[in-house]
């Protein structure tokens, strides 16, 4: 795990916003190296949320921050990726900040079908 100039609390925090954030809008902008933590927890979320029982739903809850986000993991968008085995995010880099040159990227969620015929065409 990257430090990413924080604490742990502070990091640990930051990650739990971006990943709720994430979940509940499906697109982010954010530097490179938090793009690829945030895309890396955003997929154990999803993965919980394929699971569906309670354990892994409470488990979800204790790290997303709102609770209609934890519901919409485990209630819509965790079934439609019901038969893609992860590769659920994608990170897109963007070119440098303006003011610090710090390299940018966009997270988002890959489109249900597109997941599903990538994978499709993978096992052909």
């Amino acid at each position: 795990m990257r430090k990413l100039g924080r604490t742990s609390a502070q990091r640990k925090a930051m990650l739990r916003g971006m990943v709720t954030l994430l979940l509940e809008c499906g697109k982010i902008e954010t530097t490179y190296t938090r793009a690829q933590e945030v895309a890396a927890k955003a997929e154990e979320m999803i993965t919980l949320g394929k699971k569906g029982t309670l354990a892994a739903y409470r488990t979800a809850l204790a790290y997303i921050t709102k609770e209609d986000v934890a519901k919409k993991v485990f209630s819509t968008i965790a079934p439609s990726y019901a038969n893609v085995n992860g590769g659920y995010t994608q990170v897109y880099k963007m070119g440098p900040r303006r003011g610090d040159g710090a390299e940018m990227a966009v997270v988002r969620l890959t489109p249900v079908a597109a997941a599903t015929e990538e994978k499709e065409a993978e096992k052909k």
